[in-house]
């Protein structure tokens, strides 16, 4: 109920303020204001949220996402591949030579020099058929040498120098992954900062804060983080791996090496042990 004014007369208390309350309680009025058109901004953001891209799977966020956005998601998915291949590469090869060097060490320790070693293994190629060439080649230069330390050592050096190639030989591409898996998630990170900024911008554009407008940029930035872990976190295993790898072939090298050095020093003291033996006047009785 209105209260009235006492101090106006009866026949004027119907009022223009119960005229306004009487209109506010009219149900037709209520749907006449109700069939009113919207402001403008309503309207606008209506419009922006019907023409926002609606797929948000992967690949839809990747044909709707920035340039930029683009180009760093082709950067991982390249660095990805490069990734895959030098381990299908570097495996076959670390398998190749594990094999080749442990079958010419079970050739290699049934010899009693390293003129038999080079006769055994003059079918092969490999690490140790290049160990025994070394060895034989400085044996032929030290020939008139008394000095049979030098000897050893300069054969000892050889040695070293090839086993340090054929190690450098086998590192190579492994350096690759290291800098994907180091790199990689920094790559992503940007993509995210961008896409992120890009959402920011899209906001301030639209004049809302509505989700469905925040949400394409965020899906484009969390699928730039995505793609930098799946690039960079393969990389750091694979590397892993091959550095294990690599250093039980460096052991199978130190190996060869080493068996050829006592063939050599087999070698080095068979002339001497003869010409003892050819010296002496009489022949040594055991007592």
């Amino acid at each position: 109920m209105v209260p009235l004014d006492m101090n106006v007369r009866d026949d004027q208390r119907p009022s223009v303020r119960w005229r306004a309350w009487a209109g506010y309680a009219d149900p037709l009025r209520g749907v006449a204001m109700a069939s009113m058109p919207m402001p403008a901004f309503a309207q606008d953001n209506v419009l922006a949220t019907a023409t926002l891209p609606r797929d948000l799977s992967p690949w839809g966020m990747f044909v709707n996402a920035d340039s930029v956005v683009k180009a760093v998601l082709i950067g991982l998915a390249f660095a990805s591949l490069v990734t895959w291949t030098v381990w299908l590469a570097k495996s076959i090869e670390i398998v190749i030579c594990k094999r080749r060097m442990r079958a010419a060490l079970s050739i290699l320790a049934s010899v009693r020099s390293a003129s038999e070693g080079v006769e055994r293994l003059a079918d092969t190629k490999g690490e140790v058929r290049q160990f025994l060439d070394a060895a034989v080649t400085e044996l032929k230069l030290s020939a008139g040498s008394i000095e049979r330390d030098g000897i050893k050592e300069r054969i000892a050096s050889r040695l070293e120098r090839i086993e340090a190639a054929y190690g450098r030989r086998l590192l190579r591409g492994t350096g690759v992954l290291a800098t994907i898996g180091s790199t990689a998630p920094f790559v992503g990170l940007f993509g995210t900062v961008w896409g992120i900024m890009n959402s920011f911008i899209g906001i301030s554009k639209s004049h809302t804060t509505n989700l469905a407008v925040v949400a394409p940029g965020i899906a484009e930035a969390l699928l730039a983080t995505a793609f930098g872990l799946a690039a960079a976190i393969p990389a750091v295993v694979i590397y892993n791996v091959f550095a294990r790898s690599i250093s039980g072939y460096r052991a199978l090298l130190g190996d060869a090496s080493a068996e050829v050095l006592r063939l050599v020093s087999r070698d080095l003291e068979r002339p001497a042990t003869s010409s003892a033996r050819k010296a002496s006047p009489l022949p040594i009785v055991a007592r």
